[in-house]
Formats: structure tokens, C-alpha cells, sequence
């Protein structure tokens, strides 16, 4: 397996060479870098719409515990 070691690398160090030089990537990455700086945002907004849906799965929860406890009856 040792003497696969050099090819194998210089093939992927040529995949990456060729990505790099290829103009759908320079594109594709460009792309991400405008996007990129939207990024925070966008992961405020999904950590605030996942927050609401743990608080509303946690209520759902609570309400299955309350039905779910033994009811006590306090009589004379």
C-alpha cells in the first residue's frame, strides 16, 4: 500500500489544481464568498426558529408529564 502513496497524492494534489483553475469553480467559489458574509445572519435566524421549536416541543412534553403523573385524590 506504501507505494501507492506518492501517486495517489500527486492525483489529488492535481484534482485540487485543476478545480482551482477551472472557471465554474473560481465562480462557485466567488459565489460563496459574496454569501459569505450573510452567513451570521442567516445562522441567527435558524437558531432562533430552532430555539422556538425546542420551547414548543419541551411545552408538548411538559403537557404529556402532567397527564401522565399519578393523580392524587385528596379526600377526608
Amino acid at each position: 500500500m506504501s507505494r501507492w502513496y506518492v501517486p495517489l497524492t500527486m492525483l489529488g494534489l492535481g484534482s485540487v489544481g485543476a478545480f482551482l483553475l477551472s472557471e465554474r469553480s473560481r465562480n462557485g467559489l466567488r459565489a460563496m464568498s459574496e454569501d459569505f458574509d450573510q452567513a451570521p445572519q442567516r445562522c441567527l435566524e435558524w437558531n432562533e426558529s430552532a430555539q422556538s421549536e425546542l420551547d414548543r416541543i419541551q411545552a408538548a412534553l411538559n403537557r404529556v408529564a402532567e397527564s401522565l403523573a399519578p393523580q392524587t385524590e385528596l379526600g377526608p
